[in-house]
């Protein structure tokens, strides 16, 4: 693995205890720790997203320092692959960040050089820790539900005329389902590109999320040509496994529609 470094942030006394024994097997969803914080401690969900992104360094310290997260650094890698073989200048990337969380992604498009990046995530929490922690990342930020957009919604998600989306270990698990993803597909430009990751079952022959149907549908169509795809480790889960992820990088193709 090549883990994300994240920027060194506002020093807050939390403290990671990972569970030493765990009866049967634990999906990735439901993935626990003990969190201390100034000396007080509880347990949360690994996909307790709100209240980790409200306790400062939590989440680097939980997915970054005690799991190893790749995903972030892998994805960049990949879309800048892509982009140096097609002769494709990456400082004309306009990018929309799904799922955007505090940031990670974004600074990874800003490292790869990208003119404008605009974070969107359903949680206010996660917009809050974005400004909290990286302030210097994001043109813009929707806190939106891309299932139930207002015009307004629209509009200023249009506005950015955005080439390229990003969507990083936030698809599957229930957190955004297939017609969120789609949707914000919808706001890249045709030939824009695309750069998302997803665990590897949710792309398989007995996925029950519909992401492998969507994701089969919008290639076997030709509205996606995939330019570069790599399984790889996404992190480790709480006894120290190996959590296998597929990162794929495609552009949409010219004239291709979007009903799926």
């Amino acid at each position: 693995m090549s883990p994300t470094s994240s920027p060194s942030l506002p020093s807050t006394n939390v403290v990671i205890r990972l569970p030493s024994e765990i009866d049967g097997t634990v999906d990735q969803d439901q993935e626990w720790c003990e969190i201390e914080v100034d000396g007080r401690s509880r347990r949360l969900r690994f996909h307790d997203y709100a209240e980790i992104y409200n306790i400062p360094s939590a989440y680097e310290k939980i997915f970054y320092e005690e799991l190893r997260c790749s995903s972030p650094g892998v994805v960049r890698e990949l879309l800048e692959r892509a982009l140096r073989n097609t002769g494709y200048d990456a400082s004309t990337l306009r990018v929309l960040d799904v799922g955007a969380g505090n940031g990670l992604v974004g600074a990874e498009m800003r490292r790869l050089g990208a003119t404008l990046v605009v974070g969107s995530d359903i949680l206010e929490e996660a917009a809050a820790a974005a400004l909290r922690d990286r302030p210097e990342v994001y043109d813009d930020y929707l806190v939106v539900d891309l299932t139930a957009l207002t015009d307004a919604d629209r509009e200023r998600l249009a506005s950015h005329e955005f080439n390229c989306l990003t969507c990083v270990a936030a698809l599957g698990f229930g957190d955004m389902p297939p017609e969120a993803f789609l949707e914000a597909v919808r706001y890249v430009s045709p030939s824009g590109w695309l750069a998302f990751c997803i665990k590897d079952r949710f792309l398989g022959d007995q996925d029950e999320s519909g992401f492998a149907r969507l994701v089969r549908e919008l290639m076997d169509s030709g509205t996606l040509e995939v330019l570069e795809r790599q399984r790889y480790i996404h992190r480790l889960d709480m006894k120290g496994r190996p959590l296998h992820y597929e990162a794929v990088v495609a552009r949409r193709a010219p004239g291709a529609e979007l009903e799926i």
